[in-house]
């Protein structure tokens, strides 16, 4: 008992200390110090162990991951690449539909500021329109995306990014039209207060929207890394939960983005450079809460911790959730929180899965699908970026962010929860 409370007290310390804005990097070791010495264990050997066993594993399945996405990122960034394509589903949907065109903008940039100022739409409603695109449908619903939060399960199911299509698919649509309908609300409020659009020092100039490339080659690197992660690995002999997949995805989209732009190469090397240092502060943050989990799962109190968690009542699939929101919402990041629920628990779930005849699809889903929840509390890091990159503050536009990116997928995934143990349709 005393050691369970020792896990608590680590979690609860590990959730205050990211909340008030301290790097995980440190804390992380420091809380699980807490877990090891109230349970018993050596804490040298704890952080030298069962902690550095739990971050370097995570590294070394994930870092050519986190490394080529945000290479892949940074090039479509530079190339304008991501501004044609918002720029012209704009076009396509016209300026009385910018919130959706923002939404599918970011939906499709993510699966693979657009104009508020036609539309006159206050700049409020910017962080939660990117919200609603970046952090939800594509990162942890729609199936096939090659987002780290849909692949991470993979290790530990033996799934691959198309795993439970219907559950996808429907907690999808609850996302995208549950937010697009609550913004566009929020909107008509604004505007009836009289908030309307005010141009930021950045704008982007006509000139520079017309040096943009054609949205058709924007989109193909897009669509090849989608092709080629989903639909290639049969053809070459790769099983599709197999991690050399999104390697190969993300370096033909790569390399493709680099043909398609070879008369801006002068801006390449500076773009991989940036994506290559965002990634490793990227992954190590994630895999030091993942260091933390393996330190709980080797404490005493972690078999009545997961008795706990295992005899919340209904679907096993409604503990895995509960689960995995609390973690990510403990470290403010959607990826180390299901990392430390699956490294810890992921072989109870894969037992629970055969026992009661429930696919592992199912649970790859909903614990994807759990990551995007209390993740993004106050003190998340996109949060933070998102915010800072867009001009706002908590107070103007945190809640269309938590609606969008928070409420909506806790909604989701009980409505998925729901109609898989009504009908059994995965």
């Amino acid at each position: 008992m005393f050691s369970l409370i020792g896990i608590f007290i680590g979690l609860v310390l590990l959730m205050f200390l990211a909340f008030r804005g301290y790097s995980i990097v440190w804390i992380a070791p420091l809380c699980a110090a807490i877990v090891a010495l109230t349970g018993g264990l050596d804490i040298l050997d704890a952080y030298l162990g069962s902690y550095m066993n739990g971050l370097v594993g995570f590294v070394k399945a994930w870092f050519p991951a986190f490394l080529l996405s945000a290479i892949f990122g940074n090039l479509m960034d530079v190339t304008g690449s991501a501004k044609s394509i918002a720029v012209w589903l704009t076009k396509v949907m016209g300026s009385k539909s910018a919130i959706a065109s923002i939404v599918l903008g970011c939906a499709l940039l993510t699966y693979g500021g657009v104009s508020f100022k036609e539309a006159n739409i206050s700049r409020r409603l910017i962080p939660g329109t990117i919200a609603c695109g970046a952090f939800t449908f594509t990162m942890t619903a729609l199936p096939g995306s090659p987002q780290i939060q849909n692949l991470i399960p993979t290790q530990y199911f033996g799934t691959d990014a198309m795993a439970a299509p219907i559950m996808g698919l429907t907690a999808s649509a609850i996302l995208f039209f549950g937010g697009v309908a609550y913004l566009e609300y929020r909107r008509r409020k604004y505007a009836r207060q009289g908030e309307y659009f005010v141009e930021p020092d950045n704008k982007t100039t006509k000139a520079q929207q017309e040096q943009l490339p054609s949205p058709l080659l924007a989109i193909l690197p897009l669509a090849t890394v989608i092709v080629v992660l989903n639909f290639i690995p049969p053809l070459i002999g790769l099983s599709n939960s197999d991690p050399k997949n999104i390697v190969l995805a993300l370096l033909a989209g790569i390399a493709l983005v680099m043909l398609l732009n070879i008369k801006q190469r002068q801006f390449f090397t500076s773009a991989i450079g940036k994506g290559a240092n965002g990634a490793v502060g990227a992954i190590i943050n994630t895999a030091a809460a993942v260091g933390f989990g393996s330190v709980v799962r080797m404490a005493p109190g972690f078999e009545h911790l997961t008795t706990m968690i295992l005899n919340i009542p209904g679907s096993p699939l409604i503990s895995l959730s509960v689960a995995v929101n609390i973690l990510a919402g403990a470290t403010g990041s959607a990826s180390g929180g299901m990392g430390i629920a699956l490294e810890a628990l992921d072989e109870k779930y894969l037992a629970i899965a055969k026992q009661a005849h429930i696919s592992p699809e199912a649970f790859h889903r909903i614990a994807s699908l759990s990551s995007g929840g209390l993740d993004t509390m106050p003190h998340n890091g996109a949060v933070l970026t998102l915010l800072s990159n867009t001009g706002m503050t908590h107070k103007d536009s945190y809640l269309e962010i938590a609606v969008t990116s928070f409420i909506l997928p806790i909604i989701a995934t009980v409505i998925v929860i729901l109609l898989f143990s009504l009908f059994g349709i995965y």
